[in-house]
């Protein structure tokens, strides 16, 4: 499995970049998690439109889904330009009204991502996380590797257990240690450094960055509790479990 930061910020993207988004890829299937603001623009530097086989939204907040609507009108253009229409499914959950504005004409379609268990070569869990939209945390697994993604969450000791051995722990890092407890809905470093050790996870990336203050100063908060490998998630870089 070949996980790729697309974005790593939260909010809003800073100059030439994007919010925290991931591209996934097993055996030429390609997963897009979250398309918040930028993310359509960073993607196509690893895959053109067409090539893209799902994608998975884990709430309605602007910085995970800013750039549907752009992505609506790319997959219009590419299936245009094709001469036929390769419809993309996109994975959300429904409690929310903006779940029916994603489906658009043959193009693009909602998919309730309770009724699914695979995407593609993945099998996946979704969790409930504490945050101040209905969002959804999501395991993903494939050849007996698993990554958890947190999306968006304050500390929910739920994710221990949803979290428990898996090869890499993608985590929320919104805040600041000073800021813990200050503003609902978000972790900080030290919080995800927490939820890695136990769960008792391999690895740990760090992302949903804020925009200021000294994001290293995560990691070191993180490193109170979690010994093992952990840094922030790098766009660009490809981090292969295998």
């Amino acid at each position: 499995m070949n996980i790729i930061p697309l974005g790593i910020w939260g909010g809003y993207p800073k100059a030439n970049s994007a919010t925290s988004s991931f591209l996934i890829e097993e055996d030429g299937f390609y997963l897009l998690f979250d398309c918040g603001s930028g993310v359509l623009s960073s993607l196509q530097n690893h895959v053109n439109i067409q090539q893209l086989d799902a994608v998975i939204i884990t709430h309605y907040h602007h910085d995970h889904i800013a750039d549907i609507g752009a992505l609506q009108y790319a997959k219009l253009i590419q299936n245009q330009l094709a001469g036929k229409p390769k419809t993309l499914p996109v994975y959300a959950h429904n409690q929310d009204e903006h779940f029916q504005t994603i489906t658009f004409k043959e193009h693009m379609k909602a998919v309730n991502i309770s009724h699914a268990n695979q995407i593609g070569p993945f099998a996946i869990e979704t969790i409930k996380t504490n945050h101040s939209a209905f969002c959804l945390a999501v395991r993903i697994e494939v050849n007996g590797k698993s990554v958890v993604f947190t999306a968006d969450t304050g500390w929910e000791p739920a994710l221990i257990e949803f979290s428990k051995k898996a090869d890499m722990l993608i985590s929320e890092a919104n805040l600041y240690l000073p800021y813990e407890g200050q503003i609902p809905g978000h972790m900080t470093g030290r919080q995800a450094g927490l939820l890695a050790k136990e769960a008792g996870v391999e690895q740990l990336l760090l992302t949903h960055l804020p925009h200021f203050g000294e994001t290293e100063d995560l990691v070191k908060e993180a490193r109170q509790h979690f010994t093992k490998h952990v840094s922030l998630a790098e766009p660009g870089k490809n981090y292969v479990l295998a």
